[in-house]
């Protein structure tokens, strides 16, 4: 039976990174840690779901593109959008080239910019690009980019929330969960989610469980990059940062996944 911490971080996980109806009782410290040390759950979650969707319109004969477009689309709509509107406010702060604190405030406009738009269109095209690739190749290889991007992209969230990564702002979810999660932690995490990647890839031979665990430790070293590079640029992470480092990571997974 699960301890009351371990149910208050999965409450904390799946009531603020999906729209599923979890009642989130505990905003403290200590549930955020759970909550992101619990993050790759969610987007194992998210991830299964959207490979339903997707083999579900591949058995209607929808074909392996529509079924690509289906499958980005249904982690979209369970985040209410809020990773990808943090990608595009994440892009405009960067491609501003103002100080921290002018781009700050460009970042929390409302608005989306030229540099939010481009990188929202190349995003979302690439990974409909690798998932419509990953379909035309197998059915299973296509439900497996979705669940192995999915999880990665949320692994990504528990490596940038590690002790030493500093917030932004005093305020936002990036404030809730900066630093909450102890290297060592995140570490732990991390080998997990590659073994389960390699484990479940491996179903399809000893090349495919090697691509799947290179998958999430590149699309963690992405994430990586651009988390350093907000925090040199800003000052520290927002929940803006968070959502485009998710991003970041789901595409790159996909695109290392239909390689080769």
């Amino acid at each position: 039976m699960l301890s009351s911490p371990s149910c208050d971080g999965l409450r904390f996980a799946f009531g603020t990174l999906t729209v599923l109806r979890v009642e989130v009782t505990r905003w403290d410290r200590r549930a955020a840690r759970g909550g992101m040390l619990c993050a790759p759950l969610a987007g194992l979650a998210v991830g299964v779901l959207a490979a339903a969707v997707g083999l579900l319109l591949l058995i209607a004969g929808a074909g392996a593109p529509l079924a690509a477009v289906a499958t980005a689309a249904v982690p979209a709509a369970l985040t209410r959008g809020l990773h990808l509107d943090g990608l595009a406010d994440t892009a405009d702060g960067l491609g501003s080239a103002k100080p921290a604190e002018d781009a700050l405030r460009i970042m929390k406009q409302s608005d989306i910019g030229p540099f939010g738009v481009l990188t929202l269109v190349f995003v979302l095209l690439a990974q409909v690009a690798a998932l419509a690739r990953a379909y035309d190749h197998s059915w299973a290889l296509g439900a497996l980019a979705a669940v192995v991007s999915a999880t990665a992209a949320r692994l990504a969230l528990t490596v940038a929330a590690r002790s030493g990564v500093p917030a932004a702002r005093p305020e936002g979810l990036g404030a809730a969960v900066a630093g909450v999660v102890p290297r060592v932690g995140a570490l732990g995490v991390a080998a997990a989610v590659t073994g389960a990647a390699a484990a479940a890839g491996a179903f399809f031979g000893p090349n495919d469980a090697a691509r799947a665990a290179l998958a999430v430790v590149l699309a963690v070293a992405v994430a990586e990059l651009l988390l350093r590079t907000c925090v040199r640029r800003f000052g520290g992470v927002t929940g803006d940062v968070f959502g485009a480092v998710a991003e970041t990571a789901a595409t790159t997974a996909l695109v290392v996944l239909v390689l080769g």
